[in-house]
């Protein structure tokens, strides 16, 4: 590759890009279909043991496991960061830095540097775009 020259690595590179791009949607049509016959059969599957009221059903292939999936969603995050604060409750977030706010965050803190206990990774990229039709 090294031989070649700028353009022809662009070339290149964007042939390998649309032909994985191709790639990708069609193995993402064909995951599809596969979750959606999972499921039905995941539905047929707990049909079962919701009417045999088992929690688990041992069969010569596998065992079925009926589980219970709990998922907490916010509809007032003020309300609940007030609730968060109030009761020194901060385990109840994700550990987390998010991004966008942390960079503004050290864009209009940047003389004092990063906070304790936070590290930083830069590395570079590359991004190439197909030219723009005229």
């Amino acid at each position: 590759m090294e031989d070649l020259d700028l353009d022809q690595l662009v070339k290149i590179y964007l042939t390998i890009r649309t032909e994985r791009e191709k790639l990708s949607a069609e193995f993402d049509i064909a995951d599809k279909a596969l979750k959606n016959e999972m499921s039905t059969i995941e539905y047929a599957m707990l049909n079962i043991c919701n009417t045999t009221k088992a929690e688990s059903i041992k069969t010569s292939f596998g065992t079925v496991i009926r589980s219970t999936k709990e998922r907490f969603t916010c509809t007032d995050w003020g309300n609940f960061k007030d609730f968060v604060l109030e009761h020194q409750a901060i385990d109840l977030l994700e550990r987390r830095i998010h991004q966008g706010n942390f960079k503004t965050f050290l864009s209009e803190n940047e003389h004092d540097g990063l906070p304790p206990g936070v590290n930083v990774m830069r590395e570079f990229g590359i991004t190439v775009r197909k030219p723009t039709s005229k």
